[in-house]
């Protein structure tokens, strides 16, 4: 039986060997992303669009990120699941193993233990800590140890382990359809596109931004990685408040995850929507929960 402290210390430990499985992966994926250019058409751009949309904003900011990693918000399970799938359609790995990886993040940030600290190296940070070592990867003990909410859902641990099978589904579904065009934009160059922009959240918001909130850490605002990522650049915001839904504090702050967000609980699917807000008698940001 592993005591807490070793727990802690291997689930933080940082492998650097070669991964020679994520390295073919990227390889063939890039290899994809480049060859999407040769079969351009308005169809193929647009179904490219939308999924980028549907994974990036729903699976991965709304869902993985705000949802399962920091419960921001609450939803119906039904709810919780699909957003889930959306997630998975970005080929970032199961839910549990994600969100076990930004939560040892947030607990170990720009410290040892980090998973993907620019002060370990910026090509690290990006994407480095996918190539040589374990990547999101983790032991079971580790998933518990960092999502035992997650863990205890039988659902989650069985999406968890087939995360790969609906961009499967949905390859397969593109190609029959759409031809080879359409699959190759809709699966290797917007998954490309994809992991790039959420790695832009892991490396570029802690080396380049503005610091709204002293968190002690490198955590920055970036306008430019929030436009990519549908509003997860403004990290600095988030660091210093994780639990909030709500990451764009200022009215120029564009979170279109934030949108979604309100946009579900205006249909009654989403209720005790954690956000930052301005107290105006005493100038000091507080954490509230409201409801429509």
């Amino acid at each position: 039986m592993q005591s807490s402290t070793q727990v802690e210390l291997t689930a933080n430990r940082q492998e650097t060997g070669i991964n020679w499985g994520n390295i073919i992966f990227m390889s063939l994926f890039h290899a994809g992303a480049v060859a999407a250019l040769f079969f351009w058409s308005w169809s193929a751009v647009l179904s490219a669009v939308l999924l980028h949309w549907v994974a990036g904003s729903l699976g991965i900011g709304m869902g993985y990120h705000r949802l399962l990693t920091h419960r921001g918000y609450k939803v119906p399970k039904a709810v919780e699941y699909f957003l889930t799938v959306c997630g998975m359609l970005a080929l970032q790995g199961g839910a549990i193993n994600w969100v076990a990886t930004h939560r040892i993040h947030h607990a170990h940030t720009d410290r040892e233990g980090d998973p993907h600290s620019p002060r370990d190296g910026r090509w690290w940070s990006h994407i480095g800590w996918i190539l040589r070592g374990t990547g999101q990867q983790h032991e079971e003990f580790v998933l518990t140890r960092y999502a035992p909410d997650l863990m205890k859902d039988r659902f989650h641990v069985w999406l968890n382990r087939l995360y790969f099978v609906p961009l499967i589904v949905l390859g397969l579904g593109l190609l029959y359809f759409g031809g080879w065009g359409m699959m190759i934009w809709g699966i290797f160059l917007r998954v490309t596109v994809g992991l790039h922009t959420t790695w832009l959240v892991n490396s570029a918001t802690h080396m380049w931004g503005k610091q709204r909130f002293d968190t002690g850490e490198d955590s920055r605002n970036s306008w430019w990685v929030a436009l990519l990522s549908f509003g997860e650049g403004w990290h600095n915001n988030h660091h210093a408040h994780p639990t909030s839904a709500r990451h764009g504090l200022a009215w120029y702050e564009i979170d279109l995850n934030w949108w979604g967000i309100r946009l579900l609980q205006l249909f009654g699917l989403a209720k005790a929507i954690k956000r930052a807000s301005l107290n105006p008698a005493s100038t000091a940001w507080q954490l509230t929960s409201d409801d429509l």
